[in-house]
């Protein structure tokens, strides 16, 4: 089921919270049960066939939890264990997303089977929706558990954290102190008129990024990666600008419309999208796009490998920390490698082909360069005082615009293989963005051609600039104006507060005016549920 179909919108949701509300005014527990099985029903909506998986994943993930934490912390058998309950589900994993790509290089390397065969066979395999985030949800429970983080062992809240349907198809990836407490506290399940109106004001932000912006922009994007080596110059940037617009306002939809149903429910979700565009460096990037992503890669493959790195070098008496970025064997151990084998798993997380791979170590390679970037400008001595005049001749406004436009073009130049459909396509359209098939003419009719009235030549303008017209709109909103999560300020349902909330006058809260206006803006999105289209990453 998805969040913009109207069977969502009309029957499975007033039901689902009439429900939650009704039960939990009697009994939390009861509730929270209810909630459960409508998660579940909402999960096998698309394929009920996977519904037995997920109730697998889960009786399996609980059961091993409750074998991590019945053996002593630190002993062999408790590793032992936490090591087989990956094991089986990275194995899940790799069946379902990427055995078929895996068979596929095989039979085609060795020539076995007509090609055809094997794009068949691919076609043939289902991906089970959201496999990815559960997954990795629950493999960084069991690593809480082995830790010592875990100390509850209720099967009826670890089900509720795994199969919470605002989350379980695409994220956000939660952590299980943030919402399984949020789970055990009664006043979770007691109607609050305050829940209902700020939930579906920040869900309706996220319905109008997805119907009215995303998918109209999105044929632009299809037409232009589905023949990439036939685009010039014009038609090959306006195709990846679309898709990079497609890409945010679907993601940002999305994210606004999970944190806005949890609100719902009376749960508060982590902030999972926050302007990335306006980051001014890759770094900030991935700090403010997929963040929860983010920090589950940061704590738990990046940080275990760089502590493993630094403790190494260490007993060899090498350096470590601050000291070893200095040099560049020391910065290569102790940053480079440990982000291009995190940020290697992250793009192939996203999936199988080798253009994943490329995405992930694109953003390596970017991240490294910041990272010495910043550890360069660290150690600078103050005798390069004249260079650091000469950057302060340049007002700061400036130098930061020019930050977020090279953030922005590097993350664009790694979207395009994070959509081409390989690393041929992927290089293909960036041939066409560099001008190497030639620049298309505009095809402006001349001022007043064949008679043609002012009126007539305008219509004919905007007409064939259609494309540009959008793109300029989607990046003037996107670098611009505030996001939902500081336009709501303090009344933002995220588990972070806004750093910079929009102005008072302009932000929302309780009114009778923002009534309308957001009423009026979901009758609006409900007349273009002309069709169900998923989001980008309910693939992942």
């Amino acid at each position: 089921m998805l969040f913009n179909s109207f069977i969502f919108l009309t029957l499975f949701l007033p039901v689902s919270i009439a429900g939650y509300y009704l039960l939990g005014a009697r009994s939390p527990r009861a509730a929270s049960a209810w909630l459960c099985v409508a998660s579940f029903l909402f999960y096998g909506w698309w394929n009920p066939s996977f519904v037995l998986l997920l109730t697998l994943s889960i009786a399996f993930n609980f059961a091993m939890s409750w074998r991590i934490l019945s053996n002593p912390a630190g002993s062999r058998a408790r590793r032992a264990w936490l090591a087989f309950a990956i094991v089986v589900d990275l194995a899940v994993l790799v069946r379902y997303k990427y055995l078929a790509a895996l068979m596929g290089v095989v039979v085609s390397a060795a020539d076995i089977m007509p090609a055809g065969w094997v794009a068949v066979a691919m076609e043939d395999v289902a991906l089970p929706l959201g496999v990815s985030f559960f997954t990795f949800t629950q493999i960084g429970y069991l690593l809480d558990c082995n830790a010592g983080i875990v100390k509850e062992r209720d099967p009826l809240g670890f089900i509720q954290f795994v199969t919470f349907f605002p989350h379980l198809i695409a994220g956000p990836i939660l952590h299980h102190k943030e919402m399984m407490t949020q789970f055990a506290r009664p006043e979770t399940y007691r109607l609050r008129a305050e829940n209902l109106s700020i939930g579906l004001t920040m869900f309706t932000c996220g319905l109008a990024k997805k119907l009215l912006l995303a998918d109209a922009i999105a044929p632009y994007a299809d037409h232009g990666f589905a023949a990439p080596h036939e685009l010039q110059m014009l038609s090959a940037w306006g195709a990846c600008l679309a898709y990079a617009m497609q890409l945010y306002f679907d993601f940002s939809g999305y994210s606004d419309m999970a944190m806005g149903l949890a609100k719902m429910f009376g749960v508060r979700f982590p902030l999972n999208f926050n302007s990335p565009f306006k980051a001014g460096s890759i770094i900030e990037f991935w700090q403010r796009w997929h963040m929860t992503l983010t920090r589950y890669l940061t704590s738990y493959l990046y940080y275990p490998l760089a502590m493993r790195i630094n403790r190494a070098r260490m007993a060899s008496g090498k350096s470590t920390g601050r000291l070893a970025q200095r040099s560049v064997g020391g910065f290569a151990a102790t940053v480079a490698v440990p982000t291009l084998y995190t940020m290697g798993l992250a793009g192939v997380w996203h999936g199988a082909g080798l253009q994943y791979l490329v995405y992930g170590l694109l953003h390596a390679t970017f991240l490294s360069v910041n990272h010495g970037w910043r550890a360069w400008q660290a150690a600078r001595a103050p005798s390069d005082a004249p260079l650091q005049a000469v950057q302060g001749m340049a007002p700061t406004r400036l130098r930061h615009a020019a930050n977020v436009l090279l953030t922005f073009l590097a993350a664009l130049v790694a979207f395009i293989f994070f959509r081409a459909h390989g690393v041929h396509d992927a290089l293909q359209m960036l041939a066409g963005m560099v001008g190497l098939r030639g620049i298309e003419p505009l095809g402006w009719p001349a001022w007043g051609e064949a008679g043609m009235s002012s009126l007539e030549w305008l219509r004919v303008v905007l007409g064939r600039s259609m494309l540009a017209l959008q793109i300029v709109a989607m990046l003037a909103i996107v670098w611009c104006l505030p996001n939902v999560h500081q336009w709501m300020g303090r009344f933002s349902p995220a588990l972070e507060r806004s750093a910079n909330a929009a102005a008072s006058r302009f932000g929302w809260r309780p009114s009778l005016r923002w009534s309308v206006v957001v009423i009026g803006l979901l009758l609006v999105c409900l007349a273009q549920l002309h069709g169900e289209v998923r989001f980008l990453y309910f693939q992942f």
